[in-house]
């Protein structure tokens, strides 16, 4: 068979009934535009029939006013119906977030906010931030600070909530587009404004860049590396900068760096107290 098959779409479409797959090379300007990561080959085998169909282009609808005056539940539903980027044509759910329990209708009552970048496909399928493996070593994470995913404030202090910048999965789990976290943005703004944290945990550069990009000059062009160390703010609330527990899975090492990193942050909290 020859690299490429000149087909039109009758021919195409015959060869879909058959179950036979077409080889189709990706264009240059795509391997160009894709974003960083995604691109691992020079190629892709795709099916004929799923060349014959475009998927449906979702409907997209503006933001509704006033989320900055929103109570929780109203914040809640708007984000589980928003429809103001095209990812939510291809989500299962969207992921508010998850923590400490709260009354009806109630923000819960936290000392920590934990910021992630965006929902996996478990996430995505669970409707929940930081499932499986991840999930797994950032809640190892919070057990060794004595804190859990959904163990309530303490007179002593405690309360954690989870969540992201994200609150739909980008396909194939690739990177957030800007114009997609600038939607999104308002809604972790929103939750930080009514949950109150005493401390933010930035897990991941692009929690790091939503959440520091207005306080840290040349954010972007600094290594996330050198962005740990140090105490920051955003809403008036300390941030401390860590690495995302799917990073460590694949870089075990760096957990030293990680439990350094939660210690400034329980040291930095329990100074201000």
């Amino acid at each position: 068979m020859t690299d490429t098959l000149h087909l039109d779409k009758r021919q195409r479409a015959m060869l879909a009934e058959m179950g036979v797959r077409v080889w189709s090379p990706m264009s240059e300007a795509a391997v160009i535009d894709a974003p960083a990561g995604e691109i691992e080959q020079p190629h892709s085998f795709v099916a004929a029939s799923d060349l014959a169909k475009a998927e449906p282009v979702p409907t997209i609808i503006q933001r509704p006013e006033g989320i900055d005056q929103m109570g929780w539940s109203a914040l809640q539903s708007t984000v589980s119906s928003c429809q103001a980027c095209t990812l939510c044509g291809a989500r299962h759910n969207t992921v508010f977030g998850v923590g400490a329990l709260a009354a009806e209708g109630e923000a819960p009552q936290v000392d920590w906010l934990i910021v992630g970048e965006a929902p996996g496909e478990e996430e995505d399928l669970q409707g929940e931030p930081f499932v499986g493996q991840a999930g797994e070593l950032l809640d190892n994470m919070l057990g060794a600070m004595s804190l859990s995913r959904t163990g309530a404030r303490k007179p002593e202090g405690g309360g954690v909530y989870i969540a992201n910048v994200l609150k739909c999965r980008p396909p194939g789990n690739r990177n957030p587009k800007p114009e997609e976290v600038a939607q999104c943005l308002p809604y972790l703004e929103r939750q930080v404004a009514l949950l109150k944290p005493k401390m933010i945990l930035a897990m991941g550069r692009f929690a790091v860049q939503a959440l520091l990009r207005d306080s840290v000059p040349e954010l972007e062009g600094t290594p996330y590396g050198k962005l740990r160390g140090r105490v920051y703010q955003y809403q008036n609330v300390p941030v401390v900068v860590t690495y995302h527990p799917a990073y460590v899975l694949r870089n075990l090492p760096e957990k030293a760096k990680v439990w350094a990193d939660l210690c400034l942050a329980m040291a930095h909290l329990k100074g201000s107290e």
